[in-house]
């Protein structure tokens, strides 16, 4: 038995497509009509391939694509082209012109639980097996996906999307147009301990050593009477995690964008459009600049600060604070420059050892001699 999936077809002139995007129209034939985006080797006559490398642009005289979207200057014979400056900008557009949304019709699903003091706006989709609880209230046009768990005294803004099995604390405020992947965590308990005597962390920071007898330590739960504050049109990815601040917010600024598995620690500070790659662990109590990137597996530890428009490379570890507009890389992280000027530093040393050593060999010889 097969089973087929049928789903309406979007077709567009390829001139309807170059008014979108704003780039310049080659034709080599008929204003065909594309209804696909693919790379040159999975394209067909009915495909706009995106060509945007060299490589790619090479396969293209093998391809079967019906066009091509490539970059400003690039000229193909007998196939029709748009030329544009940013491609990927341009990729952007025609995904959002050919991408199916995720079934999530209006209404609420016979099997969703709502508090009956929550509020819910117009026209909201609310999927099998969510929860809403008490006092919450959720924004015009928002979707909540099925097994999603909203808690207590919830703000959620309009036209925000939850997607399958996300879980958000109580008393979190969530902007407009909030996106929620799979499996995240907003609002849970802050990771917060405290011990009736100075422990080993506290020990080693005092003294530079750990020292004396903590067999009989015991540690201590601090809960957290905060919550989260998400801005508008914030993005967090698949089962990425963000802590509840101690007494007030951890706060996620507007606009900024979190990758799958990243972590937030308690009382975070993070600013409006920072890109925030997979695996990153901030520590608690963080102060993240706007327009910060910081790439896959960065580790921060608590009570660090980062500036404004700031670069944190892959796997840095960052144990001090850095101001605005630095370039971070390294393990512990220090400016680009001073990473530079290290690795000169251990390459001159090879040279030197070198050096020394066929010195010392003459020497010897000369004392024989």
């Amino acid at each position: 038995m097969t089973n087929t999936l049928l789903h309406e077809t979007k077709t567009y002139k390829l001139s309807e497509i170059n008014h979108i995007i704003g780039g310049m129209l080659n034709l080599a034939g008929d204003d065909i009509s594309v209804a696909k985006i693919a790379p040159p080797g999975l394209a067909d006559e009915k495909t706009l391939a995106l060509a945007f490398s060299e490589e790619e642009i090479a396969k293209l005289s093998e391809s079967n694509a019906g066009a091509a979207l490539v970059p400003l200057g690039v000229s193909i014979e007998s196939l029709s082209t748009i030329e544009v400056e940013r491609p990927k900008l341009a990729m952007m557009k025609l995904i959002h012109l050919f991408y199916v949304p995720v079934d999530a019709p209006a209404g609420v699903h016979p099997t969703a639980i709502i508090d009956p003091t929550a509020q819910i706006g117009e026209n909201v989709s609310v999927g099998a097996n969510a929860f809403i609880g008490r006092g919450s209230v959720i924004g015009d046009n928002s979707k909540i996906l099925p097994n999603t768990y909203i808690g207590k005294f919830v703000e959620v803004g309009k036209n925000c999307f939850f997607n399958p099995g996300v879980n958000i604390g109580d008393f979190a405020k969530l902007g407009n147009n909030v996106v929620i992947n799979h499996g995240a965590s907003i609002a849970a308990d802050g990771f917060s301990f405290v011990t009736e005597s100075a422990g080993t962390i506290e020990t080693a920071k005092q003294q530079g050593k750990v020292e004396g007898d903590f067999t009989a330590q015991k540690i201590y739960k601090i809960p957290s009477l905060g919550s989260v504050t998400i801005g508008d049109d914030v993005e967090i990815g698949a089962n990425a995690c963000i802590d509840s601040g101690t007494v007030e917010n951890t706060s996620i600024g507007r606009g900024t964008k979190i990758d799958d598995l990243v972590m937030i620690g308690h009382n975070c500070k993070i600013g409006e459009n920072c890109l925030i790659v997979s695996q990153v662990g901030i520590s608690g109590s963080v102060t993240i600049g706007d327009r910060v990137v910081l790439a896959g597996q960065v580790g921060i530890a608590d009570h660090v600060s980062i500036g404004a428009d700031s670069i944190v490379m892959a796997k840095a570890g960052v144990s001090k604070s850095f101001p605005e507009r630095s370039i971070i890389i390294g393990q512990p992280a220090v400016h680009r420059k001073e990473f530079v000027r290290q690795l000169k530093g251990l390459k001159d040393a090879g040279r030197l050892a070198e050096e020394i050593k066929s010195l010392k060999k003459e020497i010897g010889e000369l004392k024989q001699g």
